[in-house]
């Protein structure tokens, strides 16, 4: 079976176990933010994390990105409180949620966050 459908009782536990199985394919081409990322910060389809920097937080969504789509996922929806990292992912991978009441301020939130969907 290639696919599973969503909505089954088994698919956050189906959707999580294949995040980990993915993890484990990360190679010396990706960092090991990208490894914890997929394998600790994401539960069924969302990703949640937060990130000290905006050159980290743009270097962990292009390289989870990239293993996602080694796993043939899209990595999508993405959101963050920082203006330069939202400005940095393509608008067809932003969230479409509105995030433009969010005042992605740096000065005003230090610690970055960056949530993302599968």
């Amino acid at each position: 079976m290639k696919v599973h459908l969503f909505g089954a009782r088994s698919s956050p536990g189906c959707a999580t176990y294949g995040l980990r199985a993915l993890s484990r394919l990360a190679t010396e081409d990706h960092s090991s933010n990208v490894e914890e990322f997929i394998k600790d910060d994401c539960y069924a389809d969302d990703g949640l994390t937060s990130i000290p920097t905006a050159s980290t937080a743009k270097e962990l969504v292009t390289q989870a990105a990239n293993l996602c789509q080694e796993g043939n996922l899209r990595l999508h929806k993405f959101s963050s409180n920082n203006k330069e990292v939202l400005e940095s992912i393509p608008e067809t991978e932003r969230s479409i949620q509105d995030v433009r009441s969010m005042d992605p301020d740096v000065s005003a939130n230090p610690v970055g966050w960056l949530g993302s969907q599968v």
